[in-house]
This record gives C-alpha cells, structure tokens and sequence, in this order.
C-alpha cells in the first residue's frame, strides 16, 4: 500500500489542479449505511419506485418519511470521519480544488471543506412542492422524523434531495463537468461508479488526461484506467496520502 500511497501523493503534489469525487464509500466509516450494498445495502429492504421515486413521493410522501426516519436520525449524528478530514485539509493546503459528492449528509461541510458540489442535494433543506416556498435547516418545521412535513400553505415539503426520475441540480453538475473536464488529477474516494451521471466524470477528466486515483473497496469500471488504484478503506488511505504530502 505504502508505495501506491506514495505514488498517489506525488500525482497530487504535482498537479496544477486536483478534484475529488466521494460517494457512499467515503461515509460508511462514520456510521452511515450506503444503499446499494450486495445484501446490506438499503435499497434491498424496500421498493425503490415506492419510497424513492419523485412518482412515488408525490403518490405517498409518508412512505418517504418513514423510510428515511432512522437514516435522518443517523445524519444527525454521525461526525466527520479521517478521510473527510484529509480531503478538508488538502483544500485548506490548496492542494485540491473541490469535492464532488454523490453524499447527502453534509459531513464535507462539517469537516471544514469549503467548495462542495452536492450532485444529490442534501437532507438539511426543503421546498414546498405547492407552493414552492424554500426552507432551510431553520425554518423547517418541528416534527417526528417519520412524518410529513407541511408548509404554511399546506402542501408538503420535499426535502432537496434528489430522487429517481429527477434531473440533478443543474448548478452543481455543470461546476462539477467543468472541473472534472479542466482538472489533471481526480481522486475518486468511496464510489462505486454505477451511479450516472456523476459516475461519468471520471470518463470526462481521463478523456481529457487527467490521471485518475480510485480508492474504493470494490471494482468500479474505471479501474483500468486508474493511474493510482488503492484497494483500501478511505479513511485509511486519504489520511496517509495527506501525510506524504
């Protein structure tokens, strides 16, 4: 590991401009279970066109809610782990020019990470689906996790994440194409890559020549194409590049 590590800090040190992209991977060391894990991940326990579909939401937002509850109370808690750190300081260091994440539990933010593409949006924040009233983390209605939220109108507020069969917000995914088309070295931290079309970034900064750092657990189909291919947990591997640096 240590001479992959190495080989990794020395792409970084080197680089005129370094991106990261995180998903799942990088925030199962703080607790939070991803979702499409073989046989744990979330999306085996429910149906996915019921409970996360913008279809379904409208059909039953309570589905939603009850599904979400223990993942919200888990957001809740969880706190920043070594790799969300690493990547925080290598900002700070202006080593790394952003993090694009595929992540909705703003532990980035919370880490100290400054510029942050929330491809997926987040959990914190909410609109009114009839009236369209924005909401943040302050004005959001109190109530039990599992229920409903209402806005003062009385339509129901969608938290800003993204489900299946909307389109991501344009803002964050043009920045992130332009960085990922503009960088020469992306780290793509705890990502499985099956995810379009934040899976095709990487695609996008290789085509473009970038050198690509993949740190996941498991194969991606950009392994192949990796300059740096580190089969290792994230909070371990991020923390021991940033100390090579």
């Amino acid at each position: 590991m240590m001479d992959l590590v190495e080989e990794a800090a020395n792409l970084i040190r080197k680089s005129r401009m370094t991106v990261c992209l995180t998903g799942a991977g990088i925030s199962v060391p703080s607790g939070i279970p991803d979702f499409r894990s073989p046989g744990s991940g979330l999306w085996e326990t429910v149906d996915v066109l019921e409970v996360a579909t913008i279809d379904g939401f409208t059909r039953d937002p309570s589905k939603f809610f009850k599904f979400m509850a223990p993942v919200a109370e888990t957001l809740q808690t969880a706190k920043p782990n070594p790799a969300h750190t690493a990547l925080a300081e290598l900002e700070s260091r202006g080593l790394l020019r952003c993090v694009i994440t595929q992540n909705i539990d703003n532990l980035h933010q919370d880490a100290g990470s400054k510029t942050v593409y929330e491809l997926h949006g987040n959990t914190k924040s909410g609109h009114c689906l009839t009236c369209h009233a924005t909401y943040t983390p302050e004005d959001m209605p109190d109530r039990a996790p599992d229920e409903v939220p209402f806005c003062r109108c009385g339509g129901v507020i969608k938290p800003d994440v993204v489900l299946f069969g909307e389109p991501l917000p344009f803002d964050a995914l043009s920045r992130s194409q332009h960085d990922a088309a503009a960088c020469d070295v992306m780290i793509v931290a705890g990502s499985s890559l099956t995810v379009a079309p934040a899976s095709m970034l990487p695609q996008i900064a290789h085509q473009n020549g970038a050198r690509i750092i993949i740190i996941n657990l498991m194969e991606t189909y950009m392994d192949h194409r990796a300059a740096v291919l580190l089969r290792e947990s994230v909070d371990e591997a991020l923390p021991a590049i940033v100390a090579r640096l």
